[in-house]
């Protein structure tokens, strides 16, 4: 037998077995055994992995952004609804010192207190780690509650707006 590079033959079909291999070869542009991409392959689909990243990850972003301010209007409902529940026990809102850490612990002159209203602290800040601000008598209603948005300031747009939950 004949080594051939991959090919082995033998001697008795060496010429027709040559010239099948060649055959093959020539119409694939490669040799027989062989795989693989070439580099301008990979340049092209790294190419387009780079586009599509292009696009996908400012809407990703922005779905981030949407998703904190939902969040944030969510936690609002749900700190009303704690805010009436202590009424219903206490038979007051908590005043402007005590805030919304009465919902979590027990003012020191409280005595009906049957909490804590909100299972965690951090239930009173919004997304952006800040402290949801509240307000005892409110100006828009029995008590104001409510955050300045993503740049902490009041007023704004988009993610920076207020939100608020006499709205």
């Amino acid at each position: 037998m004949i080594g051939f590079g991959i090919l082995m033959i033998r001697p008795a079909m060496t010429t027709l077995a040559l010239k099948r291999y060649f055959a093959r070869k020539r119409r694939t542009g490669r040799r027989i055994g062989t795989a693989g991409f070439t580099l301008v392959e990979l340049l092209v689909v790294l190419a387009i992995l780079g586009l599509i990243a292009a696009i996908a990850v400012p809407q990703t972003i922005g779905y981030l952004g949407r998703a904190k301010s939902k969040t944030a209007s969510i936690q609002l409902a749900n700190l009303g609804a704690a805010l009436d529940l202590y009424r219903l026990d206490i038979g007051r809102y908590p005043n402007d010192s005590e805030g919304l850490e009465a919902l979590v612990n027990a003012p020191g002159d409280v005595g009906n207190w049957a909490g804590p209203y909100l299972k965690k602290q951090s239930s009173v800040l919004d997304p952006w780690e800040r402290p949801f601000l509240y307000r005892f008598p409110g100006q828009n209603g029995e008590y104001d509650l409510f955050s300045f948005g993503a740049d902490g300031q009041e007023g704004g747009e988009g993610e920076n707006r207020d939100l608020v939950s006499w709205q």
